[in-house]
């Protein structure tokens, strides 16, 4: 009898994280009844149902669609919501992914209800409680049964914390196994549609990504990043596909002004899309996680906007420099004169991550 598995969406990353574990259970259907949730934390239709079209993943099973909140409430949500899934699907494994509320929500949930729970991604600290991620990683990997981790500074991470190592797992980077099958479709033809699409060369524009709190919520600070990459653009085009959440405060600030540069405020894009030009610029600048790991593995200059990393792989081993807005222009000025940044690929990002978890579930009296 195959076991019921839980895999738990909540945000874009979370679909690049799901969809390789989904591939590989599908392969062994004695084994593993997958159901996939998405909880409708971030929902929009290119930062959602577009993801699962490129991913060759199927509509979710179950879309609790409990929208935006503050955390209080967008996690209570999500628990009123979840709890009716747990009872009556009855699972053998919830797979929790990152570090969204949906993640502690649904952890917290599925430990009340007696089921197991395996956090992919465990084990990344930024050690900064001022993150609301932080507090999200921290919860979670204290109450769940199994824990994969990405490197080996996770795993010494959990450690330290108390965590059973027998509970821990070195399985790699799973967004690694999405990044590496996407590339396999792009193609040159498809290349050059995008490139003309945008009106871009390559090697010759700027990717912008940004959506933390402590950029966007402060309307001093997102009028500052936001002038500064208008300034920017007068030298080099920058593309920046907004996220919801930075699109829904530039309006609330009502932040304008004169965009007589290249610069390029665009919907969120396709994962295809997005993929082929983060291999292609002079560097990224973003204050996402999951981007410090992709350009990393891409070998593209990133400059990440804030004050830490719970990836610090990604500047000891790659391609990813944090930044203030201090000295970021500094960085680029040197990465502009051609002195950037090199680096290696991480150990296990290499596209095999849900080969090595689903081995050890097999290998587990689940």
């Amino acid at each position: 009898m195959p076991i019921k598995v839980i895999l738990v969406a909540g945000a874009r990353p979370n679909f690049m994280k799901i969809a390789p574990l989904w591939s590989e259970m599908n392969r062994y259907t004695s084994d593993f009844n997958p159901i996939i949730l998405h909880t409708g934390q971030h929902y929009d239709y290119k930062m959602s149902k577009v993801f699962f079209e490129d991913l060759d993943l199927p509509e979710p099973h179950y879309f609790l669609g409990v929208g935006s909140g503050t955390h209080a409430e967008q996690t209570g949500k999500i628990m009123i919501e979840f709890e009716r899934v747990i009872q009556k699907e009855n699972p053998g494994l919830v797979v929790v992914f990152g570090d969204v509320n949906s993640t502690l929500a649904c952890s917290v949930t599925a430990k009340k209800l007696f089921a197991k729970v395996a956090h992919v991604e465990a084990g990344l600290r930024s050690f900064d409680m001022a993150m609301p991620e932080e507090i999200n990683r921290k919860v979670t990997d204290a109450i769940s049964d199994i824990l994969f981790t990405s490197s080996k500074d996770g795993d010494e991470n959990l450690l330290r914390e108390g965590v059973k190592r027998n509970k821990i797992h070195l399985v790699g980077n799973i967004m690694i196994d999405s990044l590496l099958k996407i590339l396999k479709r792009i193609n040159q033809s498809y290349e050059d549609k995008v490139f003309q699409k945008f009106g871009l060369q390559r090697n010759h524009f700027v990717l912008v990504t940004l959506h933390r709190p402590s950029n966007v919520d402060d309307k001093d600070n997102l009028w500052r990043i936001m002038n500064f990459l208008n300034i920017l653009s007068f030298r080099i085009p920058v593309l920046f596909p907004v996220h919801p959440r930075t699109k829904k405060m530039i309006n609330k600030f009502d932040i304008c002004f004169n965009k007589t540069g290249a610069f390029k405020i665009l919907e969120p894009l396709r994962y295809g899309e997005f993929i082929t030009l983060e291999r292609n610029p002079r560097f990224v600048l973003t204050d996402s996680g999951g981007i410090q790991e992709e350009t990393t593995y891409l070998n593209v200059p990133c400059l990440t906007l804030r004050p830490n990393t719970e990836r610090p792989i990604t500047i000891s081993r790659g391609t990813n420099e944090l930044v203030s807005m201090g000295n970021i222009q500094e960085k680029i000025e040197s990465i502009l004169s051609g002195n950037r940044k090199q680096g290696n690929i991480p150990e296990f990002w290499d596209g095999k991550t849900a080969q090595r978890i689903i081995q050890i579930l097999q290998e587990m009296e689940l």
